[in-house]
């Protein structure tokens, strides 16, 4: 039972070792019998935590432009243990990973057009930080991107309510 139980979550997509876990109690399923499952399935090699961490920051970072501290946390919400949590995300060099903040502020960047530069910064700001996105680099990654706005004359001047009539 528990190993048909691991097997069906297994194929409909990766799991942690804590995730087939938690779901061996759930289903009332011993403790001896879930761990022996666990074990053996650790040992061929259908569940590793390391490989399904890896995996994982490099797709979110990738697909969604999450940032360490974002991956960091849905890993331990996944119950992945804090050391491969942290090799993990160090996959993720700072070059990159400001290079992602950079995509995500750009593309953003011409919705928020028309708005004080107050409510503009906070808003990809507030964008940034929901992704995981320190302060620090969220706000110098944001004032450079409408500084470079600004001078490449792509910003509607302040002043003018129809720049067309």
């Amino acid at each position: 039972m528990a190993r048909a139980i691991c097997l069906r979550l297994l194929t409909m997509g990766p799991r942690t070792r804590a995730q087939l876990a938690e779901a061996l109690r759930k289903r009332d399923v011993p403790d001896e019998a879930a761990e022996a499952v666990l074990e053996r399935f650790s040992e061929v090699g259908l569940i590793d935590d390391e490989a399904f961490a890896a995996a994982w920051v490099s797709s979110r970072h990738t697909g969604r432009g999450l940032a360490r501290r974002a991956l960091a946390s849905e890993l331990r919400h996944r119950g992945v243990d804090e050391d491969t949590v942290k090799e993990a995300v160090e996959q993720l060099d700072p070059e990159q990973e400001e290079e992602t903040a950079r995509r995500l502020v750009a593309r953003k960047l011409s919705a928020t057009r028309g708005l004080d530069r107050a409510v503009r910064t906070r808003r990809l700001a507030g964008m940034l930080a929901r992704k995981g996105y320190g302060p620090g680099l969220a706000f110098r990654v944001v004032r450079e991107a409408l500084e470079n706005e600004e001078s490449d004359g792509q910003a509607f001047p302040d002043d003018l309510d129809h720049p067309f009539e």
